[in-house]
């Protein structure tokens, strides 16, 4: 698998980088947001509880408002795996899935430890963030998929009939690395969702929404990406629910204004394929972030899933200043997202300044340890 080179990064290029990479974090945890307090209300419940006009602002989750929920979280980590990936290989150790299932599996450990481990200085710094030791409804696939250290694969996956949208909407960091080929990143997202959601329509939805993410981060349109997305699944055995949902999405797009109906519709089940699909669906008719995130949340099927997908979508296609800022000035974990995304960025375009064969930087590996 390839890794970005250092040569291609002028200046510009950086600051767009990191503003796309910025944008998905804070995206994927403001959608995240947004939806959770509506997650599991039908329409007619999110009417009754915010009136005609359905959700139109944050509200409280949790006991707070910006709260999120394991998605936001489960993200985070990819993002830790992904640059922990590109550390451990100066030891010539290279297989981002071990490296990824690690990452998840000190996220296990968030979900029963009281609190951060200080001892255990191999976690890194993410693990010791004490506002993630909290329990946000993870469901039990996620749990009993890392509930151990044997780590499923395609071949032999965890939980095979899993169909679920949580290995898809941690999937938005894979598609940041935008110096690898898109069958690549597709192959990633598919390899660590299998480690959860081993059902293929779990996996190849993982695979689809990273490659989407992968296409916006490098410049094309959405429907680019989309497109390009299909022709990679085309090849897979199993594709045909997620090929079949992309396109229903393409096709709703020209069917007449968006209602929650059009959402819902598309939705489907609520399994994987459904939520990425709707999720491209209101990234492409949303007027802007706001009213794509509006149509993500509001409908019959599960609101923080979609709002996630959707706001990694619309955060990759426009970077961090499109997003809402009064949503972001509650968003809970601003910190810490704004703080990864700027360590992702920096490793993805100077990492051999920050670590090789010549010397590494000490603060780095202490940050992100090569163990």
């Amino acid at each position: 698998m390839g890794a970005t080179a250092g040569a291609v990064w002028g200046r510009a290029e950086q600051q767009d980088f990191r503003s796309r990479v910025r944008g998905t974090l804070l995206g994927v945890a403001v959608g995240d947001a947004f939806g959770a307090p509506v997650d599991g209300l039908d329409l007619d419940g999110i009417r009754e509880e915010h009136g005609a006009e359905l959700l139109t602002d944050l509200a409280p989750a949790y006991g707070r408002r910006g709260a999120v929920t394991h998605l936001t979280q489960l993200s985070l980590f990819s993002v830790d795996g992904l640059i922990r990936a590109q550390v451990r290989r100066d030891t010539g150790a290279w297989h981002p899935p071990t490296d990824l299932h690690r990452a998840y599996r000190r996220w296990a450990a968030t979900q029963r430890d009281w609190g951060p481990d200080l001892r255990r200085k191999d976690d890194g710094w993410l693990a010791h963030e004490e506002w993630l030791y909290v329990r946000r409804d993870a469901p039990k696939a996620l749990l009993l998929g890392l509930g151990d250290e044997t780590m499923g694969t395609p071949e032999a996956p965890k939980n095979p009939g899993e169909r679920g949208a949580e290995a898809a909407a941690r999937s938005a960091p894979f598609g940041l690395l935008v110096g690898w080929e898109p069958q690549l990143v597709a192959q990633l997202a598919v390899e660590c969702a299998a480690q959860t959601h081993g059902h293929p329509t779990g996996y190849l939805a993982a695979g689809a929404y990273a490659v989407i993410v992968h296409g916006l981060a490098r410049g094309e349109s959405l429907d680019a990406a989309v497109q390009r997305a299909l022709a990679l699944l085309v090849a897979r055995p199993g594709h045909p629910p997620v090929t079949e949902a992309l396109q229903h999405a393409l096709g709703a797009v020209r069917q007449g204004l968006p209602t929650p109906a059009r959402v819902t519709e598309l939705i489907g089940e609520g399994t994987a394929e459904g939520l990425v699909a709707a999720s491209v669906y209101c990234a492409l008719v949303g007027e802007d972030v706001r009213h794509g995130l509006r149509l993500a949340v509001n409908h019959d099927g599960p609101s923080a899933a979609t709002g996630a997908l959707t706001g990694g979508l619309l955060g990759a296609l426009h970077g961090e200043t499109a997003l809402p800022p009064a949503w972001l000035a509650e968003l809970e974990g601003r910190a810490t997202l704004l703080e990864l995304a700027d360590d992702f960025a920096m490793e993805m375009t100077q990492g051999p300044a920050l670590h090789g064969p010549a010397g590494s930087s000490p603060g780095w590996l202490t940050r992100y340890p090569r163990a």
